[in-house]
């Protein structure tokens, strides 16, 4: 495999095709793969940043784009209720399976809104304050990207927070061998090292960036993570 540029192969779990159970099994997979890999720490570590000056109570709302099995919006729900902050909490997901996984997985306790729809459609009730991805862009093309990076700087009040892969010979030939001591599934394995291969350099993030006419600031993240953001 050629790392110098992202690779455009397919994921499986795109596909439309995919068994229901095979695909909630995959999402159950993934949501674990987050856990081993602190992939929400990056988000939570911008979020405790961007309200730092907030007091307990504070209300404050927050969009998460593509958010699969919902790991991240529970985790968030905690990191909220840890800091005492009254907080609405919701995704879009494009994929309508995932909503009925992330509702499957979420107790009831949770107060979280899961939408389906196509992001570029959705309009939030209330424009939120925060607009948070993980692990989301790498799905998409160029054009598709410099699009999303147009809209979280058009619909985020308080700004917005993206995490992804960063595209690393290390990462790519490292996960395998991660995937297969954690009994992940088979199309999880092949789908990791696909989406390390579909990721980002630095250099990725502040080319698309200029091509949106965007500033925000781009921090390295371990384990092989990139985080791109802004604040207002």
């Amino acid at each position: 495999m050629n790392l110098a540029a992202r690779s455009t192969l397919p994921e499986v779990m795109d596909e439309p095709g995919l068994d229901e159970a095979v695909y909630q099994a995959c999402l159950a997979d993934l949501a674990a793969l987050n856990r081993v890999t602190m992939t929400h720490f990056a988000v939570l570590t911008w979020l405790n940043r961007a309200t730092r000056a907030l007091l307990p109570g504070a209300r404050i709302s927050i969009l998460d784009v593509a958010y699969g099995q919902g790991d991240l919006l529970r985790a968030l729900a905690r990191w909220a209720d840890k800091r005492g902050f009254n907080a609405s909490l919701s995704g879009i997901d494009l994929n309508p399976r995932s909503r009925a996984a992330a509702l499957a997985a979420t107790p009831g306790h949770y107060d979280i809104a899961y939408f389906t729809g196509d992001v570029f459609d959705f309009t939030p009730v209330s424009p939120p304050d925060y607009i948070v991805s993980s692990q989301f862009t790498h799905h998409l093309p160029e054009a598709q990207l410099v699009r999303l990076l147009r809209w979280l700087q058009a619909h985020a009040v308080r700004g917005w927070h993206i995490t992804d892969l960063h595209r690393h010979i290390v990462a790519y030939y490292g996960f395998p061998l991660l995937a297969r001591l954690m009994r992940w599934h088979e199309i999880v394995r092949h789908d990791g090292q696909v989406s390390i291969a579909r990721g980002f350099t630095g250099q990725d993030w502040a080319m698309l960036l200029a091509q949106a006419g965007v500033s925000a600031e781009i921090r390295w993240r371990v384990p092989f993570r990139h985080s791109v953001s802004y604040l207002a």
